[in-house]
């Protein structure tokens, strides 16, 4: 059995809930969550990388028993990277991340190099090559319609109605959700809590700065970001579940652009759930790795 333990962290001057699986004596594996996920995203995962590292877990700002303002300036991109930088401390960390953990995770190895050695993206996107797609009225955009629903004004609400019934479909949006159930789906209903609870997870949203047209809608005001200042110096590995039906394979090409220490893995039978659905695959694609 892999030890496990929580705690509560004080992060620039706000609390944070963070899971912790492993050695505290072991190399340390930084675990990021998206939406609409939390810490407990990894619970699969981590005790299958904690026989060789320690693996730590926060809820990220908005999300579970973390720290949640309202104010959707509370959730730029520079904001969520200080909270994890200061998560980290002095010491260079491996870090994971997945959907919206991966933003966070790539704005951390591209702005503060110094505390990330390695970076390990599970179905996540490098902000460029997925502004690139999404400007291009092609299958990301359309896969990423939800977006203008997320950012509505009460969109909270009606995720939260009725049992969270609408933000269950939006998550389970012709994937495979037969990890979903019983006491991990309790947990998930417990983090979530409540329209005000889901708000700060929808801000992120708000706060993005990415642009997106409507269904086939090509824009040309899209942000163009610049190679030279977008870099992954460090060892970056990419695991991608290829049926993912909200990401698209298109989002991560030329990627290498981006990350020339690069390598990919993929794993057919698994979506964007990947780490619920194949966590020993996609832990073995990981040891392997490092």
């Amino acid at each position: 059995m892999t030890d496990h333990w929580t705690e509560t962290v004080d992060l620039n001057g706000n609390p944070f809930f963070v899971q912790h699986w492993g050695r505290k004596d072991a190399p340390k594996i930084l675990m990021l969550h998206g939406f609409p996920e939390y810490s407990g995203a990894f619970a699969d995962l981590a005790p299958l990388l904690g026989e060789r590292f320690h693996c730590i877990a926060p809820d990220q700002r908005g999300y579970g028993q973390s720290w949640r303002p309202a104010d959707v300036e509370q959730y730029k991109t520079a904001l969520l990277v200080s909270d994890m930088a200061a998560l980290i401390g002095d010491e260079p960390v491996i870090l994971l991340g997945h959907d919206w953990g991966a933003s966070v995770a790539y704005a951390l190895a591209i702005g503060r190099p110094e505390l990330v050695s390695k970076l390990i993206i599970l179905n996540g996107v490098h902000p460029a090559p997925f502004q690139r797609e999404l400007a291009k009225g092609g299958p990301q955009t359309d896969a990423s319609q939800y977006i203008h629903f997320l950012r509505r004004d009460g969109s909270e609400d009606i995720l939260a109605a009725n049992d969270f019934a609408k933000l269950m479909s939006l998550f389970s949006a012709h994937m495979d959700m037969d990890w979903l159930q019983g006491d991990t789906l309790a947990a998930y209903k417990a983090a979530w809590r409540d329209a005000s609870g889901l708000r700060g997870m929808v801000n992120w949203y708000r706060a993005s700065p990415l642009k997106l047209g409507h269904s086939g809608e090509a824009i040309d005001d899209a942000l163009v970001f610049d190679p030279a200042r977008l870099q992954v110096r460090c060892p970056h590995l990419l695991v991608w579940g290829m049926a993912d039906t909200a990401l698209m394979p298109a989002s991560t090409e030329g990627l290498e652009d981006y990350a020339p220490d690069l390598t990919r893995v993929t794993i057919e039978d698994a979506d964007h759930w990947l780490m619920h659905q194949k966590p020993r695959e996609v832990a073995d694609a990981i040891l392997n790795w490092l």
